[in-house]
């Protein structure tokens, strides 16, 4: 998924963008409002953490005429202002949730990805496909070339997190950590071994390579390229 912070203190920006790479989003960094209006325009973002005070306006008319072209885009404010009335006014323009400053980093990573989990699941999608390869995570089935393949419940949720974070190396505690959130259930080192093991084995066949392992840092989804 990717992700725009929009915040013009220098610490708090890199802070922030490094914490939320660091659990496997891609991030885009904007120190100021017209920054951010430029990001915007190039692409759409599933998630935007916006700053109300900016050096060139504020995060509320950001906010706004965000809402407008991309009324998807989910919007976390953060402010060092917790008055009801601006919290109030940050959630009729639409933001999904109002951070006040300081606030604990662990907890900040939480939000984001509970409020991004939601998402995902009211927008349905659940589907992979790139011409060879299909997956339907809400019905649990897929198929290689036309011929059915079988997943275990494990191996679902992994391929699910692979197949949303294309071209990114998530590392083994990033993998283990999304799988423990999914269901609580704790997942250990040698069961993610395994389970990359075994769809490597069902899906990495007549040459082609869906799951590239980075040597010292952990895996990527890299879509069925020929090996």
């Amino acid at each position: 998924m990717r992700l725009l912070v929009v915040e013009d203190d220098h610490l708090l920006n890199n802070t922030l963008c490094y914490n939320l790479s660091a659990s496997g989003y891609n991030v885009d960094a904007a120190m100021t409002k017209a920054a951010a209006i430029s990001f915007c325009k190039k692409q759409q973002y599933d998630l935007v953490v916006l700053d109300v005070n900016l050096p060139d306006g504020n995060g509320f008319d950001l906010c706004e005429r965000l809402k407008e072209c991309h009324p998807d885009t989910a919007v976390v404010f953060l402010t060092a202002n917790d008055m009801e009335r601006d919290m109030l006014k940050g959630f009729e323009l639409g933001a999904d949730d109002y951070v006040t400053k300081p606030f604990p980093i662990s907890v900040f990573r939480k939000k984001v990805s509970a409020l991004l989990t939601r998402i995902e699941k009211q927008t349905g999608g659940d589907c992979y496909t790139d011409g060879t390869l299909s997956i339907n995570f809400s019905e649990l089935t897929a198929a290689l070339a036309g011929e059915p393949v079988m997943f275990t419940p494990l191996e679902y949720r992994l391929l699910k997190v692979l197949v949303r974070n294309p071209q990114i190396v998530l590392t083994r505690q990033i993998l283990l950590e999304k799988l423990w959130d999914a269901d609580e259930n704790f997942v250990d080192e040698h069961a993610l071994t395994v389970a990359i093991s075994r769809i490597r084995g069902k899906i990495e066949r007549d040459g082609l390579q869906y799951i590239k392992t980075v040597y010292g840092m952990g895996y990527m989804w890299i879509g069925g390229m020929k090996k």
